[in-house]
């Protein structure tokens, strides 16, 4: 582990009056915080001086920011030498992280060699033995390559090459003290500007945080092995104000007001489809995060289900049409009850169940309308959504409605996936190590909302 300046590079320098190096003497002498800078420094006949990292300062944290215009949720993280932040499209079911190459520049990229140690412990791509083109972060002989995937608009590989090399280099986030720690080992794959497509303004990249060994959190974990195998996330829905993202701890989490949702958690097991979305054939699974869903009720009314996946790249979230059908139906029918006593209006696309916005009563929690609950494992363990996680805002030309934010995912896929809109103003936290889910539901009842977590002063 390294703090870091946002500008600093791999080591650092102190100023000495003399010191000898092979009986020369030198007015500078370099400290290297990591084992790998020992080793490039060894490789280039120059001399380091070993200093141990000092211990991890937990939580490691990013802010995650909405791009309204494509409802994708942006992290910032801190890559190359020097360190240069880079905002990344958020993906809860991706193996590995990609960042666009073809202007990547940092002073300590290496490629992964074909047949290495790292290339062997990873899930096998491709090799490509001789670079046809410049050299370069996307082009190296005996480079080890990925397949990188574009959650959201599918790549044309017959305009984009498809094989990109696997690089190794620092990621940085910001420490419970407001410094940036670092990994120096990070392994992420590049990408080219095609894959770009579809993703907001401004981003490069893609951060994986499935189930992998590739991702984000476990490779934090695995240069920081002291600290538990665990992140959590806070989705926020504010235009300007972002929610946050941690890592390597289980707690406390720290919100406005002394309020720590850490304790107001309750827990349900992970479930790891062996098939899915980037499906490894060496893991024997898929890095995406399922629930066991037992029912959803619709103001205490049940409605059979049998597993959900929780997602990060789809705004809303899908149910398999049969499964749509009979949810809006039961919601449509209390909706329609003297407790609330609506009447639908012309739908706007991609809803089909929508309100006039005057006849919807607001409340702390969102709109007044039917709680949703997701009963889980146990009839105990009830994900709660009020109308602030189920209902979105239309306000177009003479339109102003609310609509149910449910949409009907046809009948292949898995039968619910949660999108964005229900996991926001939500703390979730993924216990890798014990596979399990906390959730808090709703944080709007507890007088704070995610765009209340409370960074720590980032020093320079």
């Amino acid at each position: 582990m390294k703090t870091h300046s946002q500008n600093a590079t791999s080591c650092f320098f102190i100023r000495v009056k003399s010191i000898t190096v092979g009986k020369i003497p030198k007015r500078y002498a370099v400290m290297c915080s990591t084992q790998r800078d020992l080793e490039m420094h060894r490789r280039q006949n120059r001399t380091c001086t070993y200093f141990p990292s000092p211990p991890l300062q937990t939580p490691l944290q990013t802010p995650i920011q909405k791009d309204h215009s494509t409802s994708q949720y942006i992290i910032t993280a801190y890559l190359k030498t020097p360190l240069m932040p880079t905002k990344l499209v958020l993906d809860l079911g991706a193996t590995y992280s990609w960042v666009n190459c073809d202007d990547y520049i940092s002073s300590t990229y290496q490629h992964v060699p074909c047949n290495s140690s790292i290339s062997n412990s990873l899930s096998g791509y491709g090799c490509e033995d001789i670079c046809d083109g410049p050299p370069g972060p996307n082009c190296a002989n005996n480079s080890f390559l990925f397949i990188p995937n574009n959650p959201i608009k599918p790549v044309d590989y017959k305009k984009v090459n498809g094989l990109n090399d696997a690089l190794v280099d620092y990621l940085a986030l910001l420490n419970n003290l407001g410094s940036l720690s670092s990994i120096d080992n990070f392994i992420f794959s590049c990408a080219r500007t095609g894959f770009l497509k579809g993703l907001a303004k401004g981003v490069t990249g893609l951060a994986s945080l499935g189930n992998s060994n590739l991702s984000i959190p476990v490779q934090i974990n695995k240069a920081f092995s002291s600290s538990p195998n665990c992140f959590a996330m806070c989705l926020s829905g504010s235009i300007s104000q972002p929610g946050v993202a941690l890592f390597g701890s289980k707690g406390p989490y720290n919100f406005l007001h002394g309020i720590d949702l850490s304790k107001s958690l309750l827990y349900t097991p992970l479930i790891f489809n062996p098939f899915g979305k980037d499906f490894d054939p060496y893991s024997h699974r898929s890095p995406e995060y399922y629930v066991g869903l037992t029912s959803i009720k619709v103001n205490g009314k049940m409605v059979a289900f049998n597993k959900a996946l929780i997602s990060t790249v789809v705004p809303y979230t899908k149910l398999q049409s049969s499964i749509y059908k009979a949810f809006t139906l039961a919601f449509l029918k209390e909706a329609a009850s003297s407790a609330f006593n609506l009447t639908t209006t012309k739908p706007v696309k991609p809803f089909r169940v929508c309100y006039p916005a005057g006849a919807v009563k607001t409340t702390q929690m969102g709109p007044a309308v039917p709680i949703i609950e997701l009963v889980l494992d146990r009839q105990d363990v009830v994900w709660k959504m009020f109308g602030s996680n189920s209902m979105v805002r239309v306000t177009k030309k003479s339109v102003d409605v609310w609509c149910l934010g449910f949409v009907d995912g046809g009948i292949d896929g898995p039968s619910i996936m949660i999108g964005g809109l229900q996991l926001e103003d939500n703390l979730l936290q993924f216990d890798l190590q014990s596979q399990k889910l906390g959730f808090s539901s709703s944080i709007l009842s507890k007088g704070t909302n995610c765009a209340d977590y409370e960074f720590p002063t980032r020093k320079v």
